[in-house]
C-alpha cells in the first residue's frame, strides 16, 4: 500500500499528543500500596506484597522509590515536583527554541526584502 502519510502520524513522530498514556493501575492502589509497605515492620518482599496485590513487582518497586524520594530519603531520584518543574522547563525550551527559528527565518525573509541586490 502506498498511501501518504496522514496528519495522525506525523504528529505521533513529533510528539504533539496532548494526553498521557492512560495509567495500568489507580492513584488509589498505587498510594495504598506505598502506605503498607513504608507502615510494614520488617520491610515485607516487594515481589510477593506485588503478587498479593495483584500489581507487577517493578511497578511497585518504583513507586517506593518515588515515595521516598519525595520524602527526602533519596538523593539518586527527582523528587515529583522536581520532574514537573523539569518537564514545563523542557517544555518551554523547545517553544523558545521554535520561536527563535520563526523569527530567524522571518528576520532573513524581510531583510532580503528590503535589499534585493543583497545575496541571499
Amino acid at each position: 500500500m502506498r498511501g501518504g502519510v496522514t496528519v495522525g502520524q506525523i504528529d505521533l513522530v513529533r510528539g504533539d499528543l496532548t494526553t498521557p498514556a492512560p495509567r495500568k493501575y489507580p492513584l488509589e492502589l498505587r498510594e495504598r500500596a506505598v502506605r503498607m509497605y513504608r507502615a510494614a515492620e520488617p520491610k515485607p518482599v516487594i515481589r510477593c506484597m506485588a503478587e498479593e496485590l495483584g500489581v507487577h513487582h517493578e511497578a511497585l518497586r518504583g513507586w517506593i522509590r518515588q515515595a521516598e524520594a519525595d520524602a527526602g530519603e533519596r538523593d539518586d531520584r527527582l523528587t515529583t515536583d522536581e520532574r514537573a518543574e523539569l518537564a514545563a522547563l523542557r517544555k518551554e525550551n523547545a517553544q523558545l527554541k521554535r520561536s527563535n527559528e520563526v523569527l530567524r527565518t522571518a528576520s532573513a525573509f524581510f531583510a532580503a526584502q528590503l535589499d534585493p541586490t543583497r545575496p541571499r
